[in-house]
C-alpha cells in the first residue's frame, strides 16, 4: 500500500505542475503575442517481477511481463508558437508579425532577446523600443519633423516630414528565426533568449525567404483558447482527485490490515 501512495502522490505533484501552467496561460490571454505553454509527462521506472520471454516452471515461456510503475512526473513545459488572432489599433507603432519570425531587441547589457510583441514606443530620442525601453534593432529613428510613419509588409520603414512630400526612408527592420522556437527561453517582458536547444538565430527582411510579413497598425494576440484551458483544467482537477482518492483508499486498506486480528 506504501507504493500505491507514494504513486499517486507523484500524480498529484505532476498536476499541480499542470494547473500551475494552466493559470499562467490564463492569466496571460490578454498579452499581446504571447505563446501558451502545455506541460508534457513521462512514466516513471518500473519495479520489474518478471520478464516478458522468461521460461516459467512449465517449460513455457511467458508472454507478457509483470511489473509496477511508480507513477508520473513532469519532464518539459512545450511552448506552442501558433499565430494568434491579429488585431487592428490603427496605431503606426504597433506591428503584427503575420507568420514566421521574432523583432529583434537590444538589452541594456548588450545582448539581444527576441519578442512577438510589437506594441512599439517612440523615446525621447526618436528610436522605436518597447514598453520598457528596449530598443528594436536594426535602430529605427524617427525624425523630430516627422508628420507620419509607414512600415511596410517587407519591413521598410518611412517617414513623411514637414516641407517634403516624398516620403523618406529611415531603416530596414529584420526577423529572426530558430530552427527550435520553442527551445528558446522565456524571461519575461515578452521576451526570449536564445540557448543551445533553440539554435542560432537566423535573421532576413520580412516577407522573403520564410520570414512572416510586417502588418502596421496591428497587435498579434495571444494564442490562449480560454475555452481549451478550461477543458484542460477540469481534466487536471479530476486527476489530482482520482490520485488524492487512491491515496485515501490504500490509507484504508492499511487500516484494515492493521486491524487484523488472530
Amino acid at each position: 500500500m506504501i507504493k500505491a501512495m507514494n504513486t499517486a502522490a507523484t500524480g498529484m505533484v505532476a498536476q499541480q505542475m499542470n494547473i500551475d501552467n494552466i493559470a499562467n496561460n490564463l492569466a496571460n490571454v490578454n498579452t499581446t503575442g504571447f505563446k501558451k505553454g502545455r506541460v508534457e509527462f513521462q512514466d516513471i521506472l518500473y519495479q520489474n517481477y518478471r520478464k516478458a520471454g522468461t521460461a516459467s516452471a512449465v517449460g513455457t515461456t511467458v508472454p507478457v511481463s509483470l511489473d509496477v510503475g511508480y507513477g508520473a512526473r513532469a519532464v518539459a513545459t512545450s511552448r506552442e508558437f501558433s499565430s494568434g488572432s491579429v488585431t487592428v489599433t490603427g496605431n503606426a507603432t504597433d506591428l503584427a508579425i503575420g507568420g514566421n519570425g521574432f523583432f529583434q531587441i537590444q538589452m541594456p547589457d548588450g545582448t539581444t532577446s527576441y519578442t512577438r510583441d510589437g506594441s512599439f514606443k517612440i523615446s525621447a530620442e526618436g528610436d522605436l523600443v518597447t514598453a520598457d525601453g528596449f530598443q528594436v534593432q536594426p535602430t529605427i529613428t524617427i525624425p523630430q519633423d516627422a508628420t507620419e510613419v509607414s512600415v511596410t509588409i517587407d519591413g521598410q520603414a518611412f517617414v513623411a516630414v514637414i516641407g517634403n512630400e516624398t516620403p523618406q526612408q529611415i531603416g530596414q527592420l529584420e526577423l529572426a528565426r530558430f530552427i527550435n522556437p520553442a527551445g528558446l527561453s522565456a524571461v519575461g517582458h515578452n521576451l526570449y533568449t536564445e540557448t543551445a536547444a533553440s539554435g542560432t538565430p537566423i535573421t532576413g527582411t520580412p516577407a522573403t525567404d520564410g520570414f512572416g510579413r510586417i502588418d502596421q497598425g496591428s497587435l498579434e494576440a495571444s494564442n490562449v483558447s480560454v475555452v481549451d484551458e478550461m477543458v484542460n483544467m477540469i481534466m487536471a482537477q479530476r486527476s489530482y482527485e482520482i490520485n488524492s482518492k487512491v491515496i485515501q483508499t490504500s490509507d484504508e486498506m492499511s487500516q484494515t490490515t492493521n486491524n487484523l486480528k488472530r
